[in-house]
């Protein structure tokens, strides 16, 4: 890396930071990230690149666990009340919170896109003294959301490799794409940039992300451990009654869903590889002498291929189904999200640990990891990628945790930013088609 690079990246490291704890003080769940959206299309029109966001870039139909209106009027409001710009905030309205910036050379090359996401998770932030963005002052002002998955760093990455990019443009061949995507969590978001047609001319791709078991100092290339998931909200409709009076002209809907629970974790895995299923949650009933008239579960079913995840969505569905008619409730199964498998590209693995490999930050590189890591939205921008003939892979950049991801004692060691945009920015600037 050219010394002057390497100057600009260590004057630019105390604005990752504070763009880093600036979105960390406000998170927003999927479908709401208004402000941070927002805010990151300002920066990047006001870095020179060009800026695509809301309607553009989101195809309303194809999102999943949209929030109630309700629910997204508070937060555009909330956003609006907040200061940012009307024009960008404007576009996002109605929860299409996607922002696609673009970065032209001129010369002929491939067009590389940058996957890097926004949304916050339902936790309650720890206010221990032990808890840096506790101790320093911007730990979520957002009562039971935070930044538990390091998104915030993820989205202060964009926005540095943007700075850096639009500084060297006479430096790059081909185009740069900054995908800034809402809703990873409970993987949401990416099928509907996938159905805009974001990534559609994209050649090289890459989705970053820290932490997930590296170490600090540890770049990892090619992650392939993520399962194919489905995400899916299933409701239970009965028919009210007296328990003592006249259970028999009544339809237990809770009991349905009970029969449907069991039934559930008694699906047989699959030969071919991993299956999992879990029921991680059931609302039903009002009293204790009333037949419960309606039940909600909300499920998830995963597969180390998609073919497998099908088959466990699928025995779910019927399991569901069976479960109802027994009981003659009705039952209605919504999917409010979907990632499908992905391996990252061996070629494109190799050049950017090549690429890489020796730089300030990063003390080892790992090529291919296929240690299991639950499941990503991004695999679905990866796999629409590589449909069309280009390259993807997904790149974990290690950092030290002060606890797990999901956790609300979450953090990262900030040190890893300046890392990551490193990394990001040799990869843009590298030769090659």
């Amino acid at each position: 890396m050219s010394p002057t690079l390497a100057a600009r990246i260590e004057a630019l490291t105390p604005q990752l930071t504070a763009w880093r704890r600036d979105f960390h003080r406000h998170p927003e769940p999927g479908w709401c990230e208004f402000r941070t959206a927002a805010t990151v299309a300002a920066i990047l029109d006001g870095l020179g690149w060009t800026v695509a966001a809301g309607a553009e870039v989101v195809d309303a139909p194809a999102r999943m666990g949209l929030p109630d209106d309700a629910t997204l009027s508070a937060a555009f409001e909330r956003a609006r009340q907040s200061g940012v710009s009307p024009k960008w905030l404007d576009r996002l309205a109605g929860g299409l919170t996607g922002v696609v910036a673009t970065l032209d050379s001129g010369r002929p090359g491939p067009t590389l896109a940058i996957r890097v996401d926004l949304d916050a998770l339902p936790i309650a932030e720890s206010q221990a003294a032990s808890h840096c963005p506790a101790a320093e002052g911007f730990a979520s002002c957002h009562a039971g959301w935070m930044h538990a998955c390091g998104h915030d760093g993820h989205t202060a990455i964009g926005l540095g490799v943007a700075t850096l990019l639009a500084e060297r443009r006479d430096q790059l061949v081909g185009r740069v794409k900054l995908i800034f995507q809402p809703a990873e969590e409970g993987v949401r978001g990416a099928a509907a940039l996938a159905e805009a047609g974001v990534v559609d001319d994209v050649d090289r791709f890459v989705a970053v992300h820290l932490g997930l078991g590296c170490s600090g100092g540890t770049v990892l290339c090619g992650c392939d451990g993520f399962l194919a998931t489905s995400k899916l909200d299933i409701r239970f409709d009965g028919r009210s009654a007296h328990a003592g009076g006249q259970p028999e002209i009544g339809r237990n809907a809770l009991l349905a869903a009970a029969f449907a629970v069991t039934g559930l974790h008694s699906i047989a895995p699959h030969s071919a590889g991993a299956s999992r299923l879990n029921v991680g949650r059931l609302r039903a009933g009002t009293a204790r002498n009333a037949i419960a008239d309606r039940a909600e579960l909300e499920i998830e079913t995963r597969g180390a291929t998609t073919a497998i995840d099908d088959y466990m969505r699928e025995r779910a569905a019927q399991i569901i189904h069976g479960a109802a008619l027994a009981q003659g409730v009705t039952a209605d199964v919504v999917c409010v999200g979907r990632a499908v498998e992905c391996a990252s590209s061996p070629d494109w693995v190799a050049r950017i640990a090549s690429t890489i490999a020796g730089l300030p930050g990063i003390e080892q590189v790992v090529a291919h990891d296929r240690s299991p890591r639950g499941s990503e939205d991004a695999t679905t921008l990866m796999a629409r990628v590589q449909a069309r003939g280009g390259w993807a892979t997904y790149m974990i950049v290690g950092s030290d945790l002060p606890a797990g991801h999901h956790q609300p004692a979450f953090d990262i060691n900030e040190s890893c930013l300046p890392v990551a945009v490193r990394a990001l920015a040799e990869v843009a600037l590298a030769p090659g088609p």
